[in-house]
């Protein structure tokens, strides 16, 4: 798996596991892949796994039971979603509106392309470019 420099690994590997709450792909009360799962999986030491595990944990997304292993908490949809709307919010968006005002674009230039986007069912990126 391919990682950005421009954030921690243990970070992308949250909004990873995020991701794969929202898309109900892990659902509450879900086992999880374990550490060494994990690690294998994408290609990471298993430090930085119980990293991400610990930073999700303190967020109540998941939760670890003893000698079983991790699970999606109850709350975790919820919680994954406060987490990704936040991060994407303080870091994502600050950078988008940088970028629409130095291309002189504008909300409804962004609404157009967005409903492009929905409209395609989300599934083609080129859709976005036309």
């Amino acid at each position: 798996m391919e990682f950005s420099g421009s954030q921690p690994i243990y970070l992308q590997i949250a909004e990873i596991i995020c991701g794969k709450i929202l898309s109900n792909e892990w659902k509450a009360g879900d086992r999880i892949p374990s550490v060494r799962e994990l690690a294998v999986t994408v290609e990471v030491n298993p430090n930085t796994i119980m990293r991400t595990f610990s930073f999700l944990q303190e967020r109540e997304i998941i939760s670890n039971q003893r000698g079983i292993g991790f699970f999606v908490t109850d709350e975790g949809r919820a919680n994954a979603k406060k987490y990704l709307s936040e991060n994407f919010i303080n870091n994502e968006l600050k950078n988008i509106f940088k970028t629409m005002d130095l291309l002189s674009m504008n909300l409804s230039d962004i609404k157009a392309l967005y409903n492009g986007y929905k409209n395609s069912g989300g599934k083609n990126e080129n859709e976005i470019n036309k």
